[in-house]
């Protein structure tokens, strides 16, 4: 789903929530609270946070499985791979179609060997097996299963933690104060507008911001669409870049694309004369025949000291 637009303020609508929220963090803490977590060969670093909605989380974790490859390590990637249907499998775009991989793990197989499973533990052996030395999980921060040796909480500057109730009256998954005990370390992308940085205790905090690399069309009119979490930070980036947005089209996140979809998406396209441009996470939703008529906005982290994050990570990994 988009992320509601009443969960960055308190209002009626959250009030009548509040209590399903509530009996969601409860729920949640007693799950995190009563399974035990099972220790995987190799160091695991986590790359998760305490809100629903797209903070950022992929394109850390690529450029976190990125710093490690330059140090010489072998990350593999465990995910969920929401959306898809299979599981214990590799992340292979030869082998399978978007729905039985889900969207995100093809985004990580670019990057480094990536093992989808819901039980991340499992998927961890099937990493190790296969040569991994340090897992990556892309997400899980609020599964118990596997043991992480490092935890960062990844927020969106612009958003913070919203409203600061639990879903579905706001965007918190858990407990605000119980989450920053088990995390190690947090990321702040973006300007901190909301001064979070003075609310993470202890935590060291890393600075970045996710940078959209310029195509190589130059600025025109487009018609933009997404399926993610926060939509409006994607046609932000294309403004940012010069183009001229003649529409937008928000669909739901995860979502995957009919062909009477696709095709309305391509009608317009004629019909204004303008180019079609969506992420990368749903361009890889698109079917290899009708790739060509789209165009896909590449994104990485920038980040204000990488040599400092790199040792972080590096010195934690060696406890």
């Amino acid at each position: 789903m988009k992320t509601p637009s009443f969960w960055n303020s308190d209002n009626f609508l959250s009030d009548l929530l509040s209590p399903l929220g509530r009996m969601y963090a409860l729920a949640t803490g007693l799950r995190l609270r009563f399974k035990k977590s099972r220790k995987a060969a190799c160091p695991v670093i986590c790359v998760g946070n305490l809100t629903a909605g797209g903070t950022g989380k992929t394109p850390v974790s690529v450029s976190i499985a990125a710093m490690l490859q330059q140090a010489g390590k072998n990350p593999f990637f465990v995910t969920r791979g929401y959306g898809g249907k299979s599981r214990n499998i590799f992340a292979d775009p030869t082998r399978y179609d978007v729905r039985q991989t889900g969207d995100e793990p093809l985004l990580l197989a670019r990057q480094a060997q990536t093992v989808i499973n819901p039980d991340r533990a499992q998927g961890a052996e099937l990493a190790v097996q296969n040569g991994a030395d340090v897992i990556v999980m892309d997400d899980g921060f609020q599964n118990p299963g596997l043991y992480k040796d490092l935890s960062f909480l990844v927020f969106d500057g612009a958003t913070g933690i919203g409203n600061g109730r639990y879903i579905p009256a706001g965007p918190l998954r858990e407990n605000f104060a119980a989450g920053l005990k088990r995390a190690q370390a947090a990321i702040i992308l973006g300007e901190d507008k909301h001064n979070l940085a003075k609310r993470l205790k202890k935590l060291p905090v890393f600075y970045g911001k996710v940078k959209a690399l310029p195509p190589e069309l130059p600025p025109q009119n487009i018609i933009a669409f997404a399926g993610i979490g926060r939509p409006q930070k994607f046609y932000n980036s294309l403004k940012e870049l010069g183009f001229t947005l003649i529409k937008t089209f928000d669909f739901g996140d995860h979502h995957f694309y009919t062909e009477d979809e696709l095709q309305n998406l391509l009608h317009e396209a004629h019909y204004f004369n303008a180019e079609l441009f969506t992420t990368a996470k749903d361009f890889v939703k698109i079917p290899t025949m009708l790739q060509p008529h789209f165009n896909v906005l590449e994104i990485s982290v920038e980040w204000e000291n990488p040599q400092e994050l790199t040792d972080f990570i590096l010195k934690r990994l060696q406890k």
